[in-house]
């Protein structure tokens, strides 16, 4: 029955509903009144939180955006109403898609601290619910919009870490460029805004070697991209239908 599907797999079908435009209502009822001790079980590790909260975050990204559009289209404070209002409803508490990417995924950072500052007074769910560490690699799992946005995906606990790896690799392939003459490196603008995430300028480089970015044994100066004058939301074009 449908009232004994797992948190996990209610994420999953709603952000899949979602992209190929089907019946979701349900599904958000069922997200919106499942009982907080069935909700600790299911995310009962890294992986399943990681998922769960991908999924729910891209779900109504663009569930939002289709609602109010209007917002995307105004100034600084329609946009921050965007993302800071309670509008995701999950165990029985409101949420917003700040209080998911900068509370659950970030473990409750300050959006605009640079990784560094903590959010203050995060709720009880929050402490519950989110992860026990942050990780830098979420930023290039969240539909945030932009030309080089990733297609989202459907997160599963089991393959997430690898789902993540494509992601990231992909984004990183697109947006990061490098020139060893100059010894410098144009990196997208979400590492010097979560900075602190990465563990800072040494953290950065160590992550653009990982992935094979940058050479193993370089140490370049970092470039970051421009912040456009103006953010559109692109969720239309990055969800893959």
């Amino acid at each position: 029955m449908s009232t004994q599907l797992d948190p996990l797999s209610l994420s999953a079908d709603l952000l899949y509903t979602v992209k190929t435009e089907g019946d979701h209502d349900w599904l958000r009822t069922h997200l919106a009144t499942l009982e907080r001790s069935r909700l600790e079980r299911a995310l009962s590790s890294r992986k399943r939180r990681l998922a769960f909260w991908f999924n729910c975050y891209n779900a109504y990204a663009q569930l939002l955006l289709e609602e109010s559009p209007e917002l995307l289209e105004g100034g600084l404070v329609d946009r921050w109403t965007f993302f800071g209002r309670d509008r995701i409803p999950v165990g029985g508490v409101w949420l917003s898609l700040n209080d998911i990417q900068h509370g659950m995924l970030r473990r409750s950072k300050h959006p605009w601290g640079f990784g560094y500052v903590p959010r203050p007074f995060p709720s009880r769910f929050e402490r519950r619910f989110r992860l026990e560490e942050c990780d830098p690699r979420i930023h290039f799992a969240l539909s945030r919009g932009g030309d080089h946005c990733p297609p989202i995906a459907v997160y599963s606990a089991a393959d997430v870490d690898e789902e993540l790896d494509i992601s990231i690799r992909w984004h990183l392939e697109e947006t990061v460029g490098y020139d060893p003459d100059d010894e410098t490196a144009t990196v997208p603008r979400l590492f010097w805004r979560y900075r602190g995430d990465f563990g800072g300028k040494r953290g950065i480089l160590s992550f653009l070697r990982e992935y094979e970015s940058i050479p193993e044994s370089a140490t370049p100066t970092l470039e970051y991209e421009r912040a456009p004058r103006r953010e559109t939301l692109k969720l239309e074009e990055t969800l893959e239908r």
